[in-house]
């Protein structure tokens, strides 16, 4: 079956990162490669080896063969080459049977050597090939998601 629609990955945060900088705290932000498709995601300055991003990429793919996304976490350093922190590779064919995967923590390696964690979301907009049922009422489909997040409470001191 085609998988043509877009992926939203919600990069959300990472902990236990190897902090590549010795005498401040590092600067980490990721790339995100899928199909030739590269974005990045803002630095989160000074937040080291647990940052939080809470972003989303959205890609476009198409076709049956086997697809990955591959995160890699890179340390932003002014003047010189950013450091690679870690990658991490999730493979995409769980998300297109499930349609979409909540936040969950994958392994950030480096050399082989495991580095960390991302805790990352996806979601599979499937889009149909020919033109049918592109009625209003697509759109709306995030309000209810939304109500799911604002139900729990922090709680109070």
């Amino acid at each position: 079956m085609p998988r043509s629609g877009k992926i939203q990955v919600l990069v959300v945060s990472a902990k236990g990162l190897h902090d590549t900088d010795f005498f401040t705290k590092m600067d980490p932000y990721v790339t995100i490669i899928c199909r030739g498709q590269e974005q990045k995601s803002n630095v989160a300055s000074g937040q080291g080896s647990s940052p939080e991003w809470n972003e989303t990429f959205v890609f476009s793919v198409s076709g049956d063969e086997e697809q990955e996304l591959v995160i890699k976490i890179k340390d932003s350093d002014a003047g010189t080459e950013d450091d690679i922190v870690g990658e991490a590779k999730i493979p995409l064919e769980p998300l297109f049977l499930a349609g979409s995967i909540p936040p969950a923590s994958y392994n950030v390696v480096i050399n082989d050597e495991f580095c960390g964690e991302i805790k990352v979301g996806l979601e599979f907009i499937h889009e149909e090939t020919h033109e049918r049922g592109h009625r209003h009422g697509h759109g709306h489909g995030h309000h209810e998601d939304e109500s799911n997040f604002g139900g729990w409470k922090e709680s109070s001191y």
